[in-house]
């Protein structure tokens, strides 16, 4: 079964929400963005999140201290590492972020995992745009430690599965209403993973 990360949270009536829905990691982003959180809201946010979803927290090249500290903080079970990846290990599980730009050679990772992501303009992440996928060939990939993000919606989210095989696909943009997370997008981004998962394929 294909994971689904709900990236850009910001309150608890949709934290909560997103949770019912059937997202299996939510995301939290503590780096500069016009969905930056603190890990002291972020405690509160998810208080009544059960611990079979997991809370990611998403940062621009942090060193391992800061990790460590948001990570007790806000509570969270694994970190994702956009530009600078850092040296060291931290409490919980890593994603290391890649931007995709096109013959990408060196896409291997000391983290547990490795995100695929479109290249950053004014912020890292949730830029609502795709990268060239085919520029990837995903078999030279640990495709059990993967996760595909970067412009991806309701549209296109089968596409990226049938192409990817991820371990898991992210989105934030992808399920927005004019800046604002959208439960009937979400809704029916859930869907269409969970949909693709159960159609028999030749996988």
């Amino acid at each position: 079964m294909t994971k689904v990360k709900i990236c850009g949270l910001m309150d608890k009536q949709t934290v909560d929400e997103v949770c019912r829905l059937g997202a299996d990691y939510i995301g939290f982003v503590f780096a500069k963005s016009k969905r930056e959180v603190s890990p002291e809201q972020v405690r509160l946010l998810t208080e009544d999140v059960p611990s079979s979803i997991k809370k990611v927290g998403v940062f621009v090249s942090p060193t391992i201290g800061q990790l460590q500290m948001v990570i007790e903080k806000a509570g969270l079970d694994l970190v994702q590492i956009h530009g600078e990846f850092p040296e060291g290990t931290c409490s919980v599980p890593m994603i290391q972020a890649k931007s995709v730009k096109g013959n990408e050679r060196n896409l291997a990772t000391t983290a547990d995992f490795l995100l695929l992501d479109a290249p950053p303009k004014e912020y890292y992440g949730g830029n609502g745009e795709p990268f060239s996928w085919e520029t990837i060939q995903p078999n030279t990939l640990s495709q059990e430690k993967l996760f595909v993000a970067g412009g991806l919606t309701v549209a296109n989210v089968q596409q990226a599965i049938a192409y990817f095989q991820p371990f898991g696909v992210d989105v934030s943009s992808g399920v927005e209403t004019n800046g604002v997370k959208d439960l009937a997008k979400i809704q029916a981004f859930i869907n269409q993973v969970k949909e693709y998962d159960h159609v028999p394929t030749t996988r």
